[in-house]
């Protein structure tokens, strides 16, 4: 609301809106009302990338692509910017934070498309090490937290949950890693919770999703951390092929160990249909964990193999 409403009423600016997301129809929305602006999660902008049906509208209207909710790959933002011929850039925020607290400056649009931008005016952000407390300096990795204005007063009814988010300071623990430079431009690098841990390394889904996205025959994919045998979390690879592709779950390891460090290798594939996203188009990690834990059981239950 804060962003595609109340902005855009001080704008003075038309918002047209879809009760769900579905590629036919969005394109079919944007070209009908010849929108200027667009606000996507980072799948959608796959889409946009690679769906043959882009090629079908006339998107010369579009002049920014604003993506949300998720980190969006430079490689990524780039190729859909190419194809639209527009300028895409990204921000970052929260419900907890109403909901922004950093974005890019489309004035700037030549800013590193891996960042989310500046913390916006009043807001105040740090980075800190999540294990031993202590604030981090320009290049390292930290968890974002944030004060100002924006931030949430609280947990409706549950001030356990309050506490853990919110410290006696007003910071605001967003459970989000990122790095800052020296002139205040932040990455977010991963989920704290959603970080990978293989043989004490930490491994970012995000960073291998984007990796494999740029393979021609992938259409989509999603990256989770499963136990392997000997109960070390590894990552494995959901994917979607594109249609009439014959890649294997070899090419698709290949593919990752060819251009990454060892312990950041996808190390199981699983080809399926679709990815499990929300109505926004934010990948839904939660069910395809979900689908891994009945697996497990699965393979673990005796007489089956």
């Amino acid at each position: 609301m804060t962003v595609l409403m109340n902005h855009s009423l001080h704008r003075r600016a038309t918002v047209v809106t879809m009760p769900r997301f579905e590629m036919a129809e969005f394109l079919r929305v944007v070209t009908q009302y010849r929108l200027n602006r667009l606000y996507i999660a980072p799948p959608i902008a796959v889409g946009l990338a690679k769906h043959p049906l882009v090629d079908e509208h006339d998107l010369s209207c579009v002049d920014v692509v604003f993506s949300g909710a998720a980190p969006l790959d430079a490689e990524l933002g780039h190729a859909v910017a190419r194809r639209l011929g527009c300028v895409v850039l990204q921000g970052y925020g929260m419900t907890e934070l109403s909901p922004v607290s950093h974005s890019m400056d489309e004035r700037r649009p030549n800013d590193d498309l891996n960042g989310v931008g500046y913390a916006l005016p009043n807001v105040e952000s740090k980075l800190v090490d999540a294990e031993t407390g202590r604030e981090v300096g320009p290049g390292e990795r930290g968890e974002l937290w944030v004060r100002g204005p924006n931030v949430m007063s609280g947990y409706l009814n549950n001030p356990a949950a309050t506490a853990a988010t919110l410290d006696a300071d007003g910071f605001l623990h967003t459970g989000d890693v990122a790095t800052v430079d020296e002139n205040g431009y932040f990455r977010i690098v991963d989920r704290l919770k959603e970080l990978i841990k293989y043989k004490g390394y930490q491994v970012p889904p995000a960073e291998l999703e984007a990796l494999l996205l740029t393979h021609e025959d992938i259409a989509d994919v999603a990256v989770i951390g499963v136990r392997d045998p000997e109960g070390e979390e590894v990552p494995k690879a959901f994917v979607v092929r594109r249609d009439g592709a014959g890649l294997t779950a070899d090419d698709v390891m290949t593919y990752v160990a060819e251009r990454i460090a060892p312990h950041k290798k996808v190390r199981v594939v699983e080809f399926i249909d679709r990815i499990p996203k929300s109505a926004s188009g934010k990948i839904l990690r939660k069910e395809l964990r979900a689908r891994e834990s009945v697996a497990a059981e699965g393979r673990a239950a005796p007489g089956i193999r």
